[in-house]
């Protein structure tokens, strides 16, 4: 029974996204706009983890990503190294920031932690904005080399597949995560961290492993978001970007990591591809995540699945009847 967990999930999200990569190979523009919703996928599935599976509301994701994308351009500028080599150094350390912050803060709750979390990566960006000598200062690191697998580069769309087969393995890993006894054990600490604790399991342990593994994934986000962007800048990864990561999961669904991936898709097609909405593509956005928490609180990819179980319990009746 276990292996078929998230099976039914995992080909949908194939088919997505393979789609979405046969959308974007012709064009320059669109394979920019895939991309950038992949790594706004990888920023939302590292906010899944604490946020949605532990229920600790940490609002240091920019800085977790930035972490990450600064990896891979100091990596790749500054010490001559493959730019995949960056990949390597920003989720360990963004784990390891992450786990310091958790320490610092892990007395606080609720509002509280929000606006300590929120403030650290406020006080990052600043910080990446003044180490001209490491980070390039305000302009940020400019003109970084392309990715090389020792003598081939990759094409654009290339990049697309691989970045797609990586945000899908990883969902997939989350979601089997999500019905392992780990990912039981941290569900029900979310709801009653009394009874984690009487069973012997040290709350405190799994919500800093929980924020650590979200921080590593987040900062994969943001690598991918520079390898293809081949520059970064501390404006690159704002406080706006911790706020959509939150929007998204409440978007596409909550229990189910599979509907962060939606939810990026859905953030990205209005704040990005929509010219229409322009400005207000966040403002959308919002009135969305408030509309589908009043109509829909499992989000978009409960209202499908609820669709789902009334069409086949309705040709199930029609089948009975005959």
């Amino acid at each position: 029974m276990t292996t078929r967990i998230g099976m039914p999930a995992l080909l949908c999200g194939v088919v997505a996204l393979g789609a979405l990569v046969a959308w974007a190979a012709p064009d320059g523009y669109r394979q920019s706009l895939v991309l950038t919703g992949l790594a706004y996928s990888l920023i939302a599935l590292g906010m899944y983890v604490p946020f949605v599976l532990a229920g600790s509301l940490s609002m240091a994701y920019s800085a977790y990503a930035a972490i990450g994308a600064y990896g891979v351009a100091i990596v790749s500028s500054k010490l001559a190294l493959p730019v995949w080599a960056g990949w390597l150094v920003g989720p360990p350390v963004a784990a390891l920031v992450a786990v310091g912050l958790g320490l610092a803060t892990r007395r606080l709750s609720s509002f509280f932690l929000a606006a300590v979390t929120l403030l650290f990566a406020e006080a990052f960006a600043e910080w990446l904005a003044t180490a001209e000598g490491l980070t390039g200062g305000s302009a940020g690191l400019l003109n970084l080399p392309f990715l090389d697998f020792f003598g081939w580069q990759p094409a654009p769309e290339h990049m697309v597949l691989l970045a797609a087969v990586l945000v899908c393995l990883l969902t997939f890993a989350l979601d089997r995560l999500r019905h392992s006894p780990w990912g039981v054990l941290v569900q029900t600490m979310r709801e009653t961290p009394i009874a984690v604790e009487a069973a012997g399991v040290r709350v405190p342990t799994l919500q800093l492993v929980a924020l650590g593994l979200g921080a590593a994934i987040a900062a994969l986000g943001g690598a991918l978001f520079t390898t293809f962007a081949s520059a970064v800048n501390p404006k690159t990864f704002g406080t706006s970007v911790v706020f959509l990561a939150v929007f998204m999961p409440l978007i596409g669904g909550r229990h189910s990591p599979w509907g962060s991936l939606l939810g990026a898709g859905v953030v990205t097609w209005l704040t990005l591809d929509l010219d229409q909405l322009g400005a207000s593509g966040t403002l959308m956005v919002a009135l969305g995540v408030l509309v589908i928490i009043l109509v829909a609180p499992r989000g978009l990819l409960g209202y499908l699945r609820a669709g789902f179980a009334l069409v086949r319990e309705r040709r199930w009746s029609g089948a009975a009847r005959r």
